[in-house]
């Protein structure tokens, strides 16, 4: 069971400078104009120009064409003549600005593309690992591209460096961090910045911070190579703190990642005695962490209001060697700007398993599930549930937990936003109340349907990961927890798709375990148990790929195996 949620934390509001009228003094003349209005402006994260197309504004989620004219040579040479020089990255800036402008060429070298993104520094991020800084332990930040790991990287150096009187050196490859030009960025305070001449030389530039310079913490956008990871163990030896972003969503990319898995101990194959691989119940040969992480905290950023903290990385990546799920600290902003912090039961725990719904719950969620989550009985009510009092104290119903199997998070967010929908994602299918999946995803990850149906949790399938598609589903699942939805709404979990959709996810299923793995690898696959119609079309799949098959279990539980040639 969760502990209850720790009270919100009050938050410093977020104040933003993006200095946008100097990138848009160096684009072509009709991108200026179309980029005027405020509206326009809002949100903007790049302006893509491409040889012999229309210029394109990039927002979260959408893309909006500007103008009708489409770029020629001569508007990307003026704005290559405007900016500063291109190094062996391909990537350029504005002095004393945050904007990066990077650029495609061809196999001639001459650029035909550039990708011109803004560049924006937001003060009050960092109070979501406020706390974090204060321990004086390494902090790693994961994410996706474009979720905000180097805005946040840039604020916590300043306040390392000016809150916190720390010496801090920021290592700076592309001068994405600290901005173009040799004056560092304000953004950054007193820290101070050593440039990097070539890419490939950023390790080179990370040790001679430490030896020449004296810092007592050093920061690092995008750690990425063998000998960057290795100079990160150097430094992080020698007593000096870390703070750095690393390519991956979240710590199991990089335990699995052979190249930056020492940043979180490394993982090495050790082979069991006959008694210990009996006590662990294991296998002789298993994995196991190969020494302390050079990152004791990690910090994984699912959007930019919503982190997963990892408060003791080793324990972290021993769960998942062992098979089982970590459970970190959930930290959000809330719609007030209030800091939320959730504590889970703690490391490893097995996520509860949900009874199957008894006839007549809507949704497969029980009322009593609902209450329970409130952590608390409402004022009027007596201890056997009877209301005796005015019904507008009663407690609000917690907001919808939906897990998103190949939706885009940040359509799903921006739905959520715009609709002001009751809805959170979850990051486990365990701890959802529903699944939201894009039909053609379920047949590449039939893992999540096995978790929804050992949970209970009932699977909307849809169409495809769009932003109508996705905010007409969530809408769909808040009505059926209502109880305001038709009963052929959502199908019960265990058969998410009814119809032509079970047919179609289930020789998707099948057609991605033959091309995937029955032949290119030459083992046999099962697949998820099918109603009698859809194994025997599955059959004759395999069959049409020249293999064999058969049907294994009994009951609801027969699915069908596919035997390599």
């Amino acid at each position: 069971m969760a502990i209850p949620s720790t009270p919100p934390q009050p938050i410093t509001p977020q104040r933003i400078t993006d200095d946008l009228d100097r990138l848009l003094e160096v684009l072509p003349a009709g991108v200026r104009e179309a980029l005027q209005p405020e509206a326009a402006r809002e949100q903007l994260l790049e302006v893509v120009l491409d040889l012999g197309r229309v210029p394109e504004a990039r927002y979260p989620g959408r893309a909006v064409a500007l103008g009708e004219a489409v770029v020629e040579r001569a508007d990307l040479e003026a704005v290559v003549q405007r900016l500063g020089s291109f190094g062996g990255d391909n990537r350029a800036g504005i002095e004393r600005t945050l904007h990066r402008i990077s650029a495609i060429r061809n196999r001639t070298g001459s650029i035909v593309g550039l990708t011109c993104r803004v560049g924006r520094a937001v003060f009050g991020t960092v109070a979501m690992v406020r706390d974090l800084m204060d321990s004086g332990q390494s902090l790693l930040l994961m994410g996706r591209p474009g979720v905000g790991k180097t805005t946040a990287l840039r604020e916590i150096a300043r306040v390392l460096a000016d809150d916190l009187g720390k010496r801090v050196v920021v290592i700076d490859t592309s001068n994405e961090i600290a901005g173009d030009g040799d004056i560092p960025h304000p953004a950054i305070g007193r820290a101070r910045r050593m440039q990097v001449a070539r890419p490939e030389l950023q390790h080179q530039v990370m040790i001679e911070a430490v030896e020449n310079h004296m810092p007592e913490v050093i920061v690092i956008d995008e750690i990425g190579t063998e000998l960057e990871a290795q100079a990160a163990r150097t430094i992080a030896e020698r007593g000096v703190m870390l703070v750095a972003t690393a390519h991956g969503n979240e710590l199991a990319n990089l335990v699995k990642n052979p190249t930056l898995s020492d940043l979180v101990g490394g993982i090495e194959s050790v082979t069991l005695g006959d008694e210990e691989a009996r006590r662990r119940r294991s296998q002789k040969t298993v994995l196991e962490r190969a020494a302390e992480p050079t990152f004791p905290l990690a910090v994984e950023m699912h959007s930019r209001h919503r982190w997963l903290v990892h408060r003791d990385v080793a324990r972290t990546v021993d769960l998942l060697l062992r098979g089982q799920l970590p459970r970190p600290q959930v930290r959000e902003l809330d719609g007030d700007g209030r800091l939320q912090l959730s504590e889970t039961a703690g490391p490893g725990a097995e996520a509860p398993r949900r009874p199957s719904p008894p006839a007549g719950t809507q949704f497969g969620i029980q009322p009593s599930r609902q209450a329970a989550s409130a952590r608390a009985v409402p004022q009027g009510t007596t201890g056997n549930g009877d209301a005796t009092a005015a019904p507008s104290r009663e407690a609000p119903s917690p907001a919808l937990q939906v897990f998103c199997a190949g939706v885009s998070e940040t359509l799903a967010e921006q739905a959520i936003r715009s609709r002001r929908l009751a809805v959170q994602l979850s990051p486990t299918v365990e701890d959802a109340d529903a699944v939201l999946a894009v039909r053609q995803q379920l047949g590449r990850e039939p893992q999540v349907r096995r978790s929804a149906q050992a949970a209970a949790v009932p699977i909307l399938v849809i169409k495809a990961d769009t932003l109508p598609q996705i905010q007409r589903g969530l809408e769909r699942l808040l009505q059926r927890r209502q109880g305001d939805g038709s009963d052929d709404d959502i199908p019960q979990p265990a058969m998410a798709a009814s119809g032509s959709d079970d047919d179609l996810a289930g020789l998707e299923e099948c057609r991605l375990a033959v091309e995937q793995l029955v032949l290119p690898q030459g083992r046999p696959v099962e697949l998820l148990p099918r109603s009698p119609r859809v194994r025997r079309l599955q059959a004759e799949l395999a069959a049409h790929y020249q293999l064999a098959s058969a049907e294994f279990g009994s009951g609801n539980q027969q699915r069908l195996r596919i035997f390599p040639r």
